[in-house]
C-alpha cells in the first residue's frame, strides 16, 4: 500500500509490527504528529487561545487525530473549536461558526478531503485571515500558513522497497507497515505578510522549506 492514514484502525492490518495478510507498506500517521501541528501552530501566534478544526468525521482517521489534539490544548491553553466536515459545500458554514465562536486560527486533520478541497479551504482561510496549519505541503503550496508534512514524496518513493522485496518472494504479513521517520516542516513567509503576522525567527530556523 502507498502511504495511508491509519491502517490498523481501519482493519487493513492486524498491527503495524505484524501485519498478518495479504498487506503492507506504508502509513503517514505517527503518534504524536497531530499533537506537534497544534504546538507549531502556537508557537507561530503565541496569542493564539481558540482554534477552529476541521475533520471528516467518517473516516477512521478522524478520531485519534482529535484525541491527540484535545489532549495537547489544554497544555497549551487552546480551545477548539471542531467541526465535521461531510462534503465540500460544509466549509463555508464552517468558517463562518468558527469565526462568531472567536476562532484566531485554522487547523485540518489529515483526510484527504482537505487536500481535494484545498482551494477552498485556503481561500476560505485568508478571507476569515486565520493563520492555518495543514497536514500536506500541497496547501502551503497554494497558499496556506504551514505544514508539517510527514515528508510524503520520499515515503511514496519507499513503496517501491516493498514491491521490490515481495516480488524476491517476501511475505507480507512479516513485513512491518513503515511510519514517517521524517517529517518537514514548511512555512509561507508571503502569506503570513498578508496576514499581518511576523513569524518568530526561532520558528523559521526549524522549517525545511520558506516560501517567500
Amino acid at each position: 500500500m502507498l502511504p495511508l492514514g491509519d491502517p490498523v484502525g481501519t482493519g487493513l492490518v492486524a498491527s503495524l509490527a505484524r501485519p498478518g495478510g495479504n498487506v503492507t507498506g506504508l502509513t503517514l500517521m505517527a503518534t504524536g504528529i497531530a499533537a506537534k501541528r497544534l504546538e507549531l501552530l502556537k508557537e507561530a501566534v503565541p496569542s493564539l487561545s481558540r482554534v477552529l478544526v476541521l475533520s471528516y468525521l467518517v473516516d477512521p482517521i478522524a478520531a485519534p487525530q482529535l484525541k491527540e489534539l484535545e489532549s495537547a490544548a489544554g497544555s497549551l491553553g487552546i480551545k477548539l473549536l471542531v467541526h465535521d466536515i461531510q462534503t465540500p459545500s460544509d466549509l463555508p458554514a464552517a468558517f463562518d461558526a468558527g469565526v462568531k465562536d472567536g476562532a484566531q486560527g485554522l487547523l485540518t486533520t489529515a483526510e484527504s478531503i482537505f487536500v481535494t478541497e484545498r482551494k477552498q479551504v485556503i481561500e476560505l482561510g485568508a478571507q476569515h485571515r486565520l493563520p492555518g496549519m495543514y497536514p500536506y505541503r500541497l496547501m502551503v503550496d497554494a497558499g496556506g500558513l504551514m505544514a508539517y508534512d510527514s515528508y510524503t514524496g520520499k515515503l511514496l518513493a519507499r513503496t517501491a522497497t516493498y514491491v521490490d522485496k515481495i516480488l524476491k518472494g517476501a511475505n507480507p504479513s512479516d513485513l512491518p507497515v513503515e511510519q514517517p521517520t521524517r517529517l518537514e516542516l514548511i512555512v509561507n513567509v508571503k502569506t503570513a505578510k498578508a496576514l499581518g503576522i511576523s513569524i518568530p525567527t526561532s520558528l523559521l530556523a526549524q522549517a525545511d522549506d520558506v516560501i517567500e
